[in-house]
């Protein structure tokens, strides 16, 4: 079963104060959305098995340990998981970047995918999929499926905001899928806005509206 982890650490609760208030600019908010990311890197790695290799530092030969053979793709969710790219590139510059865009078909409400570019080995690699929120889970669980059926096998997902609503979306539909927040709100508004949020964030990153 995937596991839900809230990433509580102070440094993220007080750069997540500032990306909440309506008077942070685009710029200062494109900049703690990659610090964010970033600092989120460290435990979404967390689990990463390691192997002992022998080194020669300056003084003797000895043991160390790396990562064991890691691949990984960072998959960002068309916009706005744009943001958290670099964050995340600043720990993992080895991880291979696609791009899924996804769009809520105006008739039926279902998520409609008009972009996708992964690497070719995606069913080999780790995948992170990233979205500063997570309201309903809609484009979540649609970004998901759109990864398994072109053969990923490892996927996590990646959320600064997470609504409770969207997190039972996503475990419901993807029990495998682990999903690591960095804050857990109160609930969706009707207009399915995370409240209290900190609005769109793709309008925000983009200085859009």
């Amino acid at each position: 079963m995937g596991k839900v982890v809230v990433l509580d650490h102070p440094l993220i609760k007080h750069k997540l104060t500032f990306i909440r208030d309506k008077n942070t600019g685009a710029k200062e908010f494109r900049e703690l959305v990659k610090e964010i990311s970033m600092l989120m890197a460290y435990e979404v790695t967390r689990d990463f098995t390691l192997e002992e290799i022998e080194i020669e530092t300056p003084i003797c030969k000895t043991k160390s340990q790396i990562i064991s053979g890691k691949k990984l793709g960072l998959v960002p969710v068309l916009r706005a998981g744009l943001g958290m790219v670099d964050g995340m590139l600043n720990i993992l510059p080895a991880a291979k970047v696609g791009h899924i865009g996804l769009y809520r078909d105006p008739k039926t409400f279902k998520p409609v995918e008009y972009f996708c570019k992964l690497p070719q080995d995606i069913g080999e690699r780790d995948l992170i999929v990233l979205d500063p929120m997570l309201a309903t889970g809609g484009s979540a669980t649609a970004a998901i499926g759109f990864l398994k059926k072109r053969g990923a096998q490892n996927i996590k997902l990646v959320n600064i905001i997470a609504a409770p609503e969207g997190i039972e979306k996503v475990k419901s539909t993807y029990p495998d899928v682990d999903i690591y927040v960095a804050s857990i709100d109160e609930k969706l508004n009707e207009h399915a806005y995370i409240v209290p949020g900190l609005g769109d964030a793709g309008d925000r990153l983009f200085g859009t509206k």
